[in-house]
């Protein structure tokens, strides 16, 4: 799943270290799901998105396994 992790972050000027200890994560998780290596829970979706003041939509954009291939 593609997300705008990194640009709600620099918009707020935050590391990825100073996200993490918001959302009570660790550092390797926002790498990782900003690199789209892990999809986060519901759960840390929505706190993600609560975080921001934003719908989750906003920051993480679904895509099908076949609409990856066009």
């Amino acid at each position: 799943m593609k997300n705008k992790i990194k640009v709600y972050r620099a918009m707020y000027d935050l590391t990825q270290e100073d996200l993490a200890k918001k959302l009570g994560v660790s550092r390797q998780t926002i790498i990782s799901i900003e690199k789209g290596k892990y999809d986060p829970s519901i759960k840390l979706a929505f706190k993600i998105a609560k975080y921001f003041n934003v719908k989750i939509e906003d920051i993480f954009i679904y895509e099908e396994e076949n609409e990856k291939r066009v």
